[in-house]
């Protein structure tokens, strides 16, 4: 779970304030206070802001969920846009060479996209990292190819690699500097909720 204040400069982006820490749970309670204590880390306050960006996935459903509903609450809350970047994109979009980028899924499986020099190549995929398709590339990085290293047919970074936010700024910025409109925040799930309704097929 991270969150950042991203300035734009004549054309340059530059991180002002970040917070992350790793934890599977404690979404809801804690990414509120890390967007404020970015602003205020910054000397800022919700006015100097302009447009929110957020990562969409693919991704665990409940953490996911609540970092898409806290920025789409955030910035409808001070009338400005949101913007959505995939996830994956934040790691694969600085490679360099052709690099898998991949995510923990939970359940012994990665999330993942191929990048050649930092652009994606079709769409992102889940499956375990032994039924991981011949994708050609040359390293993998990301926290699931750092947590199933062993498992991969390719060399791996050993250190866990989170989404870059300012990467994920900078791949919205056509449509921020455009003045696009708000987007309707459209999560890549990959695959069904571990929670499903009485009767429900339980998920793959």
């Amino acid at each position: 779970m991270q969150a950042a204040l991203v300035d734009l400069d004549d054309d340059e982006l530059f991180l002002t304030a970040f917070r992350r820490e790793v934890d599977a749970r404690g979404h809801v309670e804690k990414l509120a206070p890390f967007i404020e204590g970015c602003l205020a880390d910054a000397g800022r306050t919700v006015k100097d802001v302009d447009a929110v960006v957020s990562g969409i996935g693919p991704g665990p459903f409940t953490g996911l969920r609540v970092g898409m509903v806290t920025a789409a609450a955030f910035a409808d809350g001070a009338g400005i846009p949101v913007y959505g970047v995939c996830s994956l994109d934040g790691i694969g979009g600085n490679t360099r060479g052709r690099a898998l980028a991949a995510t923990d899924a939970r359940r012994k499986e990665i999330y993942w996209a191929v990048y050649e020099d930092g652009v994606r190549e079709g769409e992102p995929q889940v499956c375990k990292p032994s039924e991981l398709p011949d994708t050609r590339a040359d390293y993998a990085i990301g926290e699931g190819a750092s947590k199933y290293a062993d498992e991969l047919p390719m060399e791996a970074e050993a250190t866990a690699i989170y989404p870059d936010l300012v990467k994920l700024v900078e791949l919205a910025g056509p449509r921020l500097l455009a003045g696009a409109p708000t987007e309707k925040l459209t999560p890549l799930y990959l695959r069904r909720p571990d929670a499903q309704p009485s009767g429900a097929a339980p998920s793959a």
